[in-house]
């Protein structure tokens, strides 16, 4: 009864899930700011090599402490193509991160909704309405007017363009992510889909180990650690958050990162953010909001990619 009355108030005014996402985002974001450090230090092989090593013993030690169950082998297998698709994320967005400006590559993967809208046609049948259609027009929109802004830069750099390729490549895994994270949240727990994504992952990097693994030097490891925590909490927090209110609620704080990325690329990396990656994050932004109305399920964010 007290559960139910728990339930209701909370979908009623979601005021405490909001602000649990809002939290999560706030973390996952300080994480992109520390996984740019390491790349730029240690190169993106052995940030991710590394940190999906730490992640895989902490989500481990997590879920060998509480009720589980071994999965079965057609769930170890969604399990595998989904960290073979993070993977792809990961590489393709950190590697593009240490070229771009915080913000810039922040901005740029909200457009990652939109093609999973598109690709849940594609694979799922279903039916493409005009709100999607404009949604996406303004996605583009947006990325068109970043990538303008980065052309009338005086600094502007071929490496600059590489990167912004790298994270808009990473948004089409990301969009596929989203259809396979709704098959996989089916059919297991948060705790174990992180235990197990992290340990594909780590197993499928540690392969290329002997020829790229490098141990980082003493003072990363501290770093590593804070990273691989700083994801793992943001993905509990907001599996946590979306469990108790609806996703209407829910997606517009997926965007208070933006705000996170400005404050943090200029603390640590003294960026200063171009009005053209400000008004094109404003037209990703709005599509992805249209797009949510569209179909709310696809258009909310998973975090736990990174």
């Amino acid at each position: 009864m007290s559960q139910a009355v728990k339930t209701s108030s909370l979908s009623g005014a979601p005021t405490i899930p909001v602000l649990v996402c809002a939290l999560a985002i706030c973390l996952l974001s300080g994480m992109d700011a520390a996984m740019k450090s390491l790349v730029i230090a240690v190169g993106i092989y052995n940030t991710l090599l590394w940190r999906s090593m730490v992640a895989t013993v902490v989500a481990g030690a997590a879920w060998s402490t509480g009720p589980r169950s071994w999965p079965t082998v057609s769930v170890l297998r969604l399990h595998a193509l989904r960290a073979a698709v993070v993977g792809m994320v990961l590489v393709f967005f950190f590697w593009g991160l240490a070229r771009l400006p915080l913000a810039e590559a922040i901005g740029l993967s909200f457009i990652a909704p939109l093609f999973a809208l598109f690709l849940a046609a594609l694979l799922l049948g279903e039916r493409i309405r005009r709100q999607t259609i404009w949604a996406s027009l303004a996605g583009l929109a947006g990325v068109a007017v970043i990538l303008a802004g980065q052309f009338g830069r005086e600094s502007y750099s071929h490496d600059a363009l590489l990167g912004t390729a790298a994270v808009l490549v990473s948004t089409v895994f990301y969009g596929y992510n989203l259809i396979l994270g709704r098959r996989q949240a089916l059919l297991a727990k948060p705790v174990e889909i992180m235990l197990f994504q992290n340990l594909c992952v780590a197993v499928v990097l540690a392969l290329a180990a002997p020829w790229l693994a490098v141990a980082p030097p003493g003072n990363l490891w501290l770093p590593l650690a804070g990273v691989a925590m700083l994801s793992l909490a943001g993905q509990f927090l907001m599996s946590w958050s979306y469990a108790r209110a609806e996703a209407q609620y829910l997606i517009p704080t997926e965007y208070s990162a933006f705000i996170w990325a400005i404050g943090l690329g200029w603390f640590f990396f003294g960026e200063k953010v171009a009005w053209t990656t400000l008004a094109g994050a404003c037209l990703i932004v709005a599509g992805c909001l249209v797009a949510a109305r569209t179909n709310p399920k696809l258009a909310e964010p998973i975090e736990a990619t990174v």
